[in-house]
């Protein structure tokens, strides 16, 4: 007869008064790494706790529940509503979300509070581009998105960017066939369908450098430093339907005028 599979228990939840929390010296995390401790007291603020804390019961000396609770897994966001009580825009007993391990439970603080952070699958990048694009296309300004993820409007647009080049190419991103720094180069121009000519032809080849598929995207187009392009001037070309590639990743110098027969056209117009 097969052996019965043992059922699990998960440990309970339940909503604990802040100030009966301390933070646990269990707490492995020892480097400052990502969104501040300020920011997410910000986010909170706006949109509350979204996870819930870890928390373990401590004992006294006789080892009896005290009532307070120590928080090994969770100490950033602890220290964001510490000072949002400091600020008293939380109140001292405002009930916090945890999950309450045993006291008694096989694995430690320490073990919990690593397991918290290894276990942890970071958001891919493709899908940060495409929700800052979803925020976009319901109606949120590009200053607004900074705003809420506390982001400058200069990455706001270059995410955006991101999301915008072709499907097949953010499809080869995600399957980690190109690197992000290729696909900074890609967003050079909006042509889907140059951006596909030019990675089927490099696909293969050894060269797949950032700079070389730039220079394979701008081939053909102006420089914005050129001297006709001076001369009848950049808003000139664009009020005549002119479309001028950016290059919003590193210095492109004005960027590239797409259009060098109707550049050449103005220039007699002017001349």
């Amino acid at each position: 007869m097969a052996n019965a599979v043992q059922k699990i228990t998960l440990s309970t939840s339940r909503d604990i008064p802040f100030n009966k929390l301390v933070l646990s010296q269990s707490n492995v995390r020892r480097v400052k790494a990502g969104v501040s401790v300020e920011e997410l007291a910000e986010d909170i603020a706006r949109r509350t706790l979204l996870q819930s804390l870890n928390v373990r019961p401590v004992l006294d000396s006789g080892g009896n529940e005290t009532g307070m609770f120590e928080v090994p897994a969770g100490g950033r966001r602890f220290r964001a509503l510490e000072q949002l009580v400091k600020q008293k825009r939380l109140a001292k007993t405002a009930p916090i979300p945890c999950v309450v391990r045993d006291a008694s439970a096989d694995a430690s603080a320490e073990e919990d509070s690593l397991a918290e952070n290894i276990h942890r699958e970071p958001l891919h990048p493709l899908d940060q581009f495409r929700a800052f694009l979803a925020f976009r296309e319901k109606g949120l300004s590009e200053d607004e998105i900074a705003a809420r993820f506390f982001v400058t409007p200069t990455v706001v647009k270059q995410r955006l960017r991101l999301a915008a080049v072709s499907t097949k190419l953010l499809d080869v991103y995600a399957e980690d066939g190109m690197t992000l720094d290729q696909l900074m180069a890609f967003t050079v121009t909006n042509d889907h369908a140059r951006q596909e000519q030019v990675w089927d032809a490099i696909a293969h080849s050894y060269n797949k450098e950032p700079y070389y598929i730039r220079r394979q995207l701008t081939e053909g187009a102006v420089r914005a430093s050129d001297r006709r392009a001076l001369f009848v001037g950049i808003d000139v070309y664009e009020a005549a339907g002119g479309v001028v590639m950016r290059d919003l990743f590193q210095d492109d110098d004005g960027g590239w005028l797409q259009g060098p027969g109707l550049l050449d056209c103005l220039v007699i117009e002017k001349i």
